[in-house]
């Protein structure tokens, strides 16, 4: 039924051409037959894991497939989500997309901080994140506050992961425990990296202790009956905390069209830089009053949801100033280097 969904063309006079309507839905399933299944892995402590899906939450909805978690459920007492790239991103779109479209009902958020980005949201640049500065991280801070009050707006308590590299500091490891506590959470120091499960034991189970605790009270930020511009204004303003946002005429045009078109009721994924709560990636901490400029707006009519494109993001990311195929050849022996 989602394959037949997609919108493949528009006819000339701008009515949609769906996969189903080429006849195209059955071959594209039977395509996917096998692929739809997710794959489970192990971690080299043995614990499982399913991959299913691995979108970049800055361009896209950030979070594996509702299969893979439902799938998990099943078979585990606890189950965690990984929906990265800043909770502004990939938590607003893991509560707001994911969960209303599978009834999912989180019991805890886990926020994962570093005393590096937080140094960088207090004003170091990043040639001297390595040297202690605790002023700065207790500045940056303000970046992970902001963070645990958008989560609890969704009614999901948070705990913080403080993923510790070697250069941190215990003082500025004690600035971000400040900070946690202050917003009426706890911060813990996770060495996982080094230590594997033992380095995130009490993490491990302060989150379990939070899971049955019953204080969670999920809640998507906008109703379905919103339309669409108060929906990406919800966001820009509720979690940006944005003063409004701009569109032109093309942009406002396009949002009646969407309407009209019977796509009212979705939900909105938000494409925005992950370095700062405005479209600015250079604006560190937690700015204010800013104004998102909405650039584009596309159709997912298969996925169910509508990307917004804001700023200057650029949505295929991930590409390095040089590719690797400029050192994949094959030598005199006819073997292949440059693979690994």
């Amino acid at each position: 039924n989602r394959l037949g969904n997609i919108i493949v063309a528009y006819t000339r006079d701008k009515a949609p051409i769906r996969a189903r309507d080429l006849n195209a839905d059955g071959a594209m399933t039977v395509l996917l037959k096998d692929a739809l299944m997710p794959n489970m892995v192990q971690t080299l402590e043995n614990n499982p894991a399913f991959l299913h899906g691995g979108p970049f939450a800055n361009i896209a909805h950030g979070c594996n497939s509702v299969l893979a978690t439902k799938s998990a459920l099943k078979v585990a007492d606890y189950v965690v989500t990984e929906a990265g790239f800043g909770a502004d991103l990939g938590a607003e779109k893991f509560f707001d997309i994911k969960c209303r479209k599978a009834g999912l009902s989180p019991d805890a958020c886990v926020i994962v901080a570093t005393v590096r980005a937080l140094k960088m949201h207090g004003g170091v640049a990043k040639d001297d994140l390595k040297a202690e500065n605790a002023q700065a991280v207790a500045k940056g801070c303000a970046n992970l506050k902001r963070h645990i009050e958008n989560v609890n707006k969704f009614g999901v308590p948070a705990v913080v992961a403080i993923n510790r590299f070697i250069t941190d500091t215990d003082a500025e490891i004690q600035e971000v425990m400040k900070a946690a506590e202050e917003m009426g959470t706890r911060a813990f120091m996770c060495t996982h990296w080094a230590d594997g499960g033992k380095g995130t034991e009490a993490l491990a189970a302060h989150v379990v202790e939070v899971a049955n605790s019953g204080k969670a009270a999920f809640k998507p930020l906008y109703p379905d009956s919103m339309p669409l511009r108060d929906k990406v204004r919800t966001i820009a303003t509720e979690i940006y905390r944005a003063a409004d946002i701009s569109c032109d005429s093309a942009v406002e045009k396009r949002f009646k069209e969407l309407e009209e078109m019977g796509f009212g009721h979705l939900p909105v994924c938000m494409a925005k830089t992950q370095y700062s709560f405005s479209t600015d990636p250079t604006k560190r901490g937690a700015p204010e009053g800013h104004t998102v400029g909405i650039r584009e707006l596309r159709l997912s009519a298969g996925a169910e949801f509508v990307v917004v494109i804001t700023g200057e993001i650029m949505t295929m990311p991930g590409l390095p100033r040089v590719p690797a195929a400029d050192t994949i050849r094959l030598n005199d022996e006819g073997q292949i280097e440059g693979l690994f």
